[in-house]
């Protein structure tokens, strides 16, 4: 990746202004030429207003985004403090995600969250874990990865290892959401991230001792950025840490959302481990969020979209890191990525609730068999309809509904004897699949 041009030094230009250009220049002054928070190495490419040059329409820019940005309590490894700004973009953001991540639900299609929640719940976290690893090298494929979680078998390599440990974490991640950060916690965290997956197993859950690790581009080996030094980490974790866990109501005011992105934000700046610093990263992420209250954000996968787009990711950072430790690059780039995630889950549910329609719409008129079906075998029946020669397993049941093995392995039995699952033996155990023209089945059930 191409490290982004440097801005133009604006207090230099500054100095070199009649009182008459800066007032003209006052009346370009926007924090978002062309309607978008623009790093120069973008705005260099667009045309500026008419009568000024690029540079001069940077010192404008520079000067309405100065007058907005707040210091924030943490630097960089030069001491220079980062900043944040507040365009009207981001504050649209953060309006909807309050709406949507801590409020209710909406949209009728999402209904179904509160009445399935382990199951929806289930299958976030399967999703961040396989993302959130791919991001870092993980190459398990979706379907294998998602049977191994699942059915709660043993991880076989190093990427199977990664995404088992992503689970295993996020799952710890939900239980400390009532609790404070800590440096000690933190280094557990990145302990269950990177358990058996790193080259020197002793540099799991402990700081880097050395300054011999880089952010580099895989393709060329550019360096994209130099952490701080590693003397300094300790000091700048415990800061991290209190910054997390200062209240709402602390000055300087931090949106929560914000706060949970910012922490993300500088674990990947600090980099305080060798390996698994994006994963760390995101799991305190969601850690904070859970923290104040977004109770939705258990339900959704960031990783996926930033699997998707990993140039803008980085760049987020480096237009950061290149222009004054302007946070706001990051902070709107992440927050465009919970957006689509809130989008994504609710077109996830249109489809569940699509499907569970379909599935009661041939069982409409089965009023006993209706009656004597829960909603695990109605979903269960409901994916073997869109799924023709699935097998199902009681132990997959089970995770999937988070409910004991005796009560999973009765709803299997209870679907085999009315005829609408077949068991087979497989090894020490039994696996079902669905019977021919199980709508049949339905119709036939229907008449007796």
């Amino acid at each position: 990746m191409k490290l982004p041009m440097l801005p133009p030094d604006a207090l230099a230009l500054l100095q070199q202004q009649s009182p008459n250009e800066l007032l003209g220049l006052m009346k370009h002054a926007s924090p978002l030429p062309a309607g978008k928070y623009l790093h120069w190495d973008e705005l260099r490419h667009r045309s500026p207003p008419e009568g000024l040059s690029h540079e001069r329409w940077w010192l404008s820019v520079w000067m309405a985004r100065r007058s907005m940005h707040q210091k924030l309590p943490f630097a960089d490894k030069d001491g220079r403090p980062f900043c944040l700004g507040s365009p009207e973009p981001l504050l649209i953001h953060l309006h909807h995600i309050d709406l949507d991540a801590a409020g209710q639900i909406r949209t009728p299609e999402s209904a179904p969250i509160h009445e399935n929640r382990e199951r929806y719940l289930l299958h976030s976290l399967i999703e961040e874990s396989i993302t959130s690893s791919q991001l870092e090298g993980a190459s398990t494929t979706r379907k294998v990865a998602e049977e191994m979680l699942r059915e709660k078998r043993q991880p076989r390599d190093r990427s199977e290892t990664m995404i088992f440990n992503n689970y295993q974490a996020m799952e710890h991640i939900r239980s400390l959401r009532n609790e404070k950060i800590t440096p000690e916690r933190i280094l557990e965290l990145h302990r269950m991230l990177t358990l058996d997956t790193l080259d020197d197993p002793n540099d799991a859950g402990r700081l880097r001792d050395a300054d011999d690790v880089n952010v580099v581009d895989n393709r060329d080996g550019e360096i994209l950025h130099r952490p701080p030094c590693h003397k300094e980490l300790p000091q700048r974790l415990q800061l991290l840490c209190d910054f997390a866990n200062a209240d709402t109501d602390s000055s300087p005011f931090i949106h929560p959302v914000v706060r949970a992105i910012l922490l993300h934000f500088m674990i990947g700046y600090d980099h305080p481990f060798v390996d698994g610093n994006g994963r760390t990263a995101r799991a305190l992420f969601y850690w904070s969020m859970a923290r104040s209250g977004y109770w939705l954000m258990e339900f959704l996968s960031i990783s996926q979209f930033l699997r998707k787009a990993p140039r803008q990711y980085v760049q987020a950072y480096l237009h950061t890191e290149t222009d004054q430790n302007d946070t706001t690059y990051f902070v709107l780039h992440q927050l465009d990525i919970i957006r689509r995630s809130i989008v994504a889950l609710h077109e996830y549910l249109g489809r569940k609730i699509g499907e569970q329609k379909e599935a009661e719409s041939l069982l409409i008129k089965t009023g006993q068999l209706r009656v004597q079906l829960n909603h695990r075998q109605l979903a269960l029946l409901t994916h073997a309809l869109n799924h023709p020669g699935e097998t199902y397993r009681v132990a997959k049941h089970q995770a999937v509904h988070d409910v004991v093995y005796q009560t999973a392995r009765a709803d299997l039995l209870g679907l085999e004897e009315l005829g609408l699952l077949v068991k087979l033996k497989q090894g020490n155990a039994f696996v079902f699949y669905a019977a021919d023209n199980l709508a049949e089945r339905f119709q036939i059930l229907n008449q007796s």
